[in-house]
């Protein structure tokens, strides 16, 4: 079931801000920036701008050679393969379940060219992998939390680098949650001016 969230602007940002939501693969081995997964532009103070988090994931594949694959639900525990059949390279359910039952696993089992492993939620990106050799496998972990700050110039998809993913110092657990408010406070200019902060309200529980 998805999780329905409604984002509040109750700040005083006048420099119309983009508030950036994204989570970190938990998995030990992953090494890549994090994704903007959820980019909220022009929400004026009072605006309020809602949206879904879906608690299901999707996974996709691109080869070398330019083609992607369709996107294929999966959940916490199943592996995906990157194949050639007699039609090309194409990506599949292997019947084998994950080494961790809570990581996604995705493979490159062709016999030559790299893919990206990719992930979405609720339709958007939100991990990525790229470059994975005949062989080698991505592995993706997600905890039930999200993470949200105020950044610029950033467009869902961007990848978010180390220095500005360690600004982003809100992480908000969605566990258990059906649905709730994001309210961001604070900003401002001048002396008066305070950090961004954001709360979940209103929450309503499954």
């Amino acid at each position: 079931m998805d999780i329905q969230l409604t984002f509040i602007n109750h700040s005083n940002d006048a420099n119309n801000s983009e508030v950036v939501i994204f989570q970190k693969n938990t998995s030990s081995s992953f090494e890549d920036n994090a994704l903007a997964w959820k980019v909220i532009k022009n929400c004026g103070r009072g605006d309020y701008h809602p949206f879904s988090y879906s608690q299901g994931f999707s996974v996709a594949a691109a080869d070398s050679w330019g083609n992607h694959t369709p996107r294929i639900p999966a959940k916490p525990g199943e592996v995906f393969a990157m194949i050639k059949d007699a039609s090309g390279d194409v990506l599949a359910k292997s019947g084998i379940p994950a080494a961790d039952p809570h990581e996604i696993e995705i493979r490159n089992e062709l016999s030559q060219g790299s893919i990206d492993a990719i992930v979405y939620k609720s339709g958007n990106i939100l991990a990525k992998k790229d470059n994975l050799s005949p062989d080698q496998k991505a592995l993706f972990n997600f905890k039930p939390s999200i993470f949200i700050g105020v950044v610029s110039q950033m467009e869902e998809g961007d990848s978010i680098d180390s220095s500005v993913q360690s600004s982003f110092d809100t992480e908000i657990s969605l566990l258990g949650i059906a649905s709730a408010d994001i309210v961001m406070r604070g900003g401002g200019s001048g002396s008066t001016s305070t950090a961004f902060t954001f709360s979940l309200e209103n929450i309503r529980y499954a």
